[in-house]
């Protein structure tokens, strides 16, 4: 049992802890998650960055990710296995970073934030992205077919790079 949001019982004491948080925990969230392990793992920086997700709603507690998140996943190299959960306050002192895929999500994660601190943790993803304009929320794929799956891996994809380059630094910082 961990009190922290990740999901073994692998402990890294000065482990730096991203969360990735959707609606539901089903499709976004999950997606980028997957995403984000493998780059950390290519990035060689698995033993000291841990990645989780989980969902400002509790409705999907205990389910799978979406059967297409885990079709487009697998269809492009990512590992799939994952089990929803609700984001939960008291895990904001245990995260270096809580990644929101929207606006609404943003608002509500420092809504929840117990300090000013927390609240600064909440970044949206696609901030992240150097190429993203506009809109910059990745939108919910969930009530469309398999383009809105796949438009929001490329999203994810996208940021992923800046994000990573952005906890390299931060894990760079820590261990000076």
């Amino acid at each position: 049992m961990s009190l922290c949001p990740t999901r073994t019982d692998r402990r890294v004491n000065s482990a730096y802890r991203v969360c990735f948080v959707c609606t539901g925990n089903i499709c976004r969230s999950p997606m980028a998650e997957s995403v984000f392990r493998a780059r950390v793992a290519e990035a060689g920086l698995d033993d000291v960055v841990e990645v989780d997700s989980a969902g400002t709603g509790g409705w999907h507690e205990g389910d799978g990710a979406d059967r297409r998140t885990v079709a487009v996943l697998e269809a492009n190299g990512y590992e799939s296995g994952h089990s929803a959960r609700q984001f939960r306050a008291d895990w904001f002192p245990l995260l270096d970073l809580v990644i929101a895929l929207d606006e609404g999500h943003v608002r509500e994660l420092r809504r929840l934030a117990p300090s000013p601190e927390d609240a600064a943790k909440v970044r949206l993803l696609r901030a992240y992205d150097p190429g993203a304009v506009g809109d910059v929320d990745v939108p919910d794929p969930y009530y469309g077919g398999m383009d809105g799956f796949e438009e929001c891996l490329e999203m994810v994809e996208s940021a992923s790079e800046g994000l990573l380059a952005a906890v390299r630094t931060a894990v760079e910082e820590r261990a000076a």
